[in-house]
């Protein structure tokens, strides 16, 4: 499965983005969407995830501000971040697991200016 993720930029604090995550070769029903990212000398981590039924999970430190979803017709997840902050800036990826396996998307650069 193929992942284009798209949306990333540069915003000042306090700013929103939307991020996208389009999976157009997927069983996009049955797959489960997840948005990680990584930044400069850190590890990647998880910041939200979302199951085939729409149960959603979050990293402590996004819960309020971001917001995952997904549209299982158009086969993409969607990450709408509100409330952004300097700490917020990484490569964001997303990620797609199915029983068919995991797959990565690209990566979109996310940064936040104070």
């Amino acid at each position: 499965v193929q992942l284009q993720a798209s949306g990333g930029g540069l915003v000042q604090a306090g700013g929103s983005l939307r991020l996208s995550c389009a999976a157009p070769g997927s069983i996009f029903s049955r797959t489960a969407m997840g948005w990680y990212r990584q930044a400069p000398g850190k590890q990647r981590e998880l910041v939200a995830s979302i199951t085939s039924g729409g149960s959603t999970n979050y990293a402590d430190s996004v819960k309020g501000r971001f917001t995952i979803s997904r549209d299982n017709i158009k086969k993409t997840a969607y990450l709408q971040m509100n409330s952004l902050k300097p700490e917020d800036t990484a490569v964001y990826y997303c990620n797609a697991q199915s029983v068919y396996g995991t797959n990565w998307g690209q990566g979109t650069q996310v940064t936040v200016s104070s």
